[in-house]
């Protein structure tokens, strides 16, 4: 049973731009984007890949009466599972979908109305009960529950992304991705948010080195991930969203090259659970 004050991440999809399930990629998981925060007895999830999925089998088993999933960005990576996210269909639970990113041209419910749309998806979104889709301007601060404060930035992505700070019981978790830094220019907005955190998950899609193909793609590098950690003195690194290209054995060799810069730095893989 967990406490009142339990405060910890689980991540349940770690890849970027489109599931990659197979033998290599055994040791750290082919889903894409989805982390769970408890804090406490509340709970909120970061973005909605396909790890969504067997979140909301586990879930379904013991249902909280409230959930919230807040969204980095709708590309389809990060949104893929929510068709799939059994809660959502379970008329004895609330969903609170949120979005900081797409005002006012587009609001959430209705990006997600066109991907279950046919020819696309055949179920549409209004069969699911209790929901609630709730568009926020980037920047703010919101409380999703009692004694949990949620800060948000705005993030270098094409189309925008949004940040997420949670602080809870005096300890905090960062989610930034994804974002993409300028090679010897540190995001100083980057390192103020997440300056002093006990956990920072942050995209490490690319390595230094491949990193100048890929400019404007919207993406960083575990290597900068190090660097923002640094500068803001935050606790623990977790570089996440790792290119499908990337097996475990590459995986391997860039987290033991990370822990000989930054020792304790540990990059996201599916079923890893991290205390603040």
């Amino acid at each position: 049973m967990n406490s009142s004050s339990d405060f910890f991440i689980k991540f349940w999809g770690v890849r970027g731009s489109i599931a990659c399930p197979g033998p290599r990629t055994v040791k750290y998981g082919g889903n894409t984007s989805c982390v769970e925060i408890r804090c406490g007895d509340h709970r909120i999830i970061i973005d909605g890949g396909t790890g969504l999925r067997e979140l909301g089998y586990e879930l379904s088993k013991s249902l909280p009466p409230k959930i919230d999933i807040f969204f980095t960005h709708t590309h389809f990576d990060h949104v893929a599972g929510v068709p799939f996210f059994k809660p959502a269909y379970m008329p004895d639970t609330r969903v609170d979908f949120w979005a900081g990113h797409l005002m006012p041209e587009k609001t959430l419910r209705g990006v997600l109305c066109e991907m279950m749309m046919a020819p696309l998806f055949p179920v549409p979104i209004n069969v699911f009960c209790g929901c609630q889709f709730r568009d926020f301007a980037c920047g703010s601060t919101l409380t999703p529950a009692p004694g949990v404060t949620l800060t948000t930035c705005p993030l270098n992505h094409p189309n925008g992304a949004c940040g997420y700070r949670i602080d809870f019981q005096g300890k905090s978790i960062c989610v930034i991705t994804d974002t993409e830094h300028v090679p010897g220019k540190p995001d100083q907005a980057v390192i103020d948010f997440v300056r002093g955190a006990d956990i920072m998950v942050y995209d490490s899609m690319f390595t230094d080195e491949e990193f100048p193909k890929f400019v404007t793609w919207g993406h960083s590098t575990w290597q900068e991930a190090l660097r923002v950690a640094d500068a803001a003195g935050v606790r623990l690194a977790v570089p996440f969203h790792h290119d499908p290209h990337h097996n475990d054995e590459f995986l391997d060799d860039l987290e033991a090259r990370a822990d000989a810069i930054r020792p304790g730095t540990i990059f996201a893989r599916e079923g890893l659970v991290l205390h603040a």
